[in-house]
């Protein structure tokens, strides 16, 4: 069996889940209806950074809201699927789009509806505080929770075993 460090070695892309991967789950709702969701500015750095290196990301969720558009839109990230009822078939459109097999896709879903997009992934990961069931068929538990840092920690881990990561010599600001 191969162990969850020799399946990222082939890692091209990733997909996120945004609501309690991207953010720990909470949604306020305005009395007008505009919601607002709170995301880590160390996930975000990780992500931009990794789309700089040439990394293809993806967010596939089942939520709509301008905040999950904003946010990808800021940080570079222009393959966002939302509203998704059905996540295996945009996983798979995805997979196609970028002319991707799945072993070179990393996923990342914290609850139930992550299940079937988490199963055809190369490598399934998940935040510390998702679901018993995504943990149970999950490659990799994160130690930090969703919307605190799971999605830097598996995008940082991928980077450095690709020799990918930041170097601080290599930096001119």
């Amino acid at each position: 069996m191969i162990n969850y460090k020799e399946k990222l070695g082939p890692i091209r892309a990733f997909v996120f889940d945004f609501d309690g991967v991207m953010t720990d789950g909470s949604v306020w709702v305005y009395a007008d209806r505009e919601t607002v969701r709170c995301g880590n500015i160390k996930d975000g750095f990780a992500i931009q950074y990794a789309v700089k290196r040439g990394y293809t990301i993806a967010v596939i969720s089942g939520a709509t809201s301008a905040s999950i558009d904003n946010r990808m839109q800021m940080l570079g990230v222009t393959q966002v699927y939302t509203g998704c009822g059905n996540k295996a078939e945009t996983f798979d459109k995805f997979l196609r789009t970028n002319n991707l097999q799945p072993e070179e896709v990393l996923c990342m879903g914290d609850d139930i509806p992550d299940l079937p997009i988490l199963q055809r992934a190369g490598v399934a990961t998940c935040p510390a505080d998702a679901a018993i069931e995504v943990k149970e068929m999950a490659d990799y538990i994160s130690p930090w929770g969703g919307g605190h840092g799971c999605v830097r920690d598996v995008i940082e881990q991928v980077l450095r075993l690709h020799d990918q990561w930041f170097k601080p010599e290599a930096v001119l600001w």
